[in-house]
């Protein structure tokens, strides 16, 4: 038995998310269709991030176990054979028994984008947030600073989500603006159910100008779902790096 781990890119549009559930198609659930056909086992990989429905993925990690005798570095060949267009496995190699995606130490890069124009744009409609408010990229940078740091993310977080702590540390929260793209660029130990995208949607409010920079430590220190902004569209969320430290 040995245990492989996968880069996984996705364009998570016509999916439920990541994790398999019975309500439509997943991208776990693709791989593991794809694997169980590849190998003739019954094949049930392991994420690291559970994206999601609608949100993409660069490099979303996956691990799963298996007697096949295919190479590890050979997997991501064979299996770009037998998956979606819209799946691709970046990287493949064999790793320890023991490796486990959510259970090391970690650092994930997501990117929120925003289309900010008179006009949306059609080629760019599966992958921005479109709003033709003006935004104040600076007055969204003020408050995204605020984020960084470990904090109580529970006004950041959806309700639904059941965890044991909302307290996560934010490395860099960065807005930048190139043309009419807005980027946000979270980097965190770890994030919430919809915490990139509430904070996203909250920095929008920012940069419309409902809310001031200012309000931002006033909103964490509440821990209040409501006290934050909108839950700001899944299709402009990207997991852009995932890094293992």
């Amino acid at each position: 038995m040995k245990r492989v781990k996968l880069i996984v890119a996705y364009d998570g549009t016509a999916y439920c998310g990541w994790q398999v559930q019975p309500n439509g198609p997943t991208i776990e659930g693709e791989l593991n269709a794809a694997l169980t056909i590849l190998t003739g086992e019954n094949i049930q990989v392991i994420g690291a991030s559970r994206t999601d429905a609608g949100v993409h993925g660069l490099c979303n990690v996956a691990v799963f176990d298996t007697e096949s005798p295919i190479p590890g570095e050979k997997f991501s060949y064979a299996l770009n054979q037998r998956l979606p267009e819209d799946i691709r496995v970046r990287d493949s190699e064999e790793v320890a028994p023991d490796f486990h995606p959510r259970h090391q130490a970690s650092r994930k890069t997501y990117a929120y984008r925003i289309l900010n124009a008179e006009f949306p744009d059609p080629t760019k409609r599966l992958y921005t947030h479109f709003t033709y408010h003006k935004m104040d990229v600076s007055q969204m940078q003020k408050a995204a600073e605020y984020f960084v740091g470990e904090h109580d993310f529970k006004s950041f977080c959806s309700p639904a989500a059941t965890v044991e702590s909302t307290v996560r540390t934010i490395y860099k929260c960065q807005v930048s603006k190139e043309g009419e793209l807005i980027t946000i660029e979270v980097q965190g130990n770890g994030f919430l159910y919809n915490m990139v995208r509430i904070m996203a949607g909250t920095l929008m409010e920012v940069g419309c100008g409902r809310m001031l920079p200012e309000q931002i430590p006033d909103i964490l220190k509440q821990k209040d779902r409501n006290a934050a902004g909108p839950t700001a569209p899944a299709k402009g969320l990207c997991l852009v790096k995932y890094e293992y430290i």
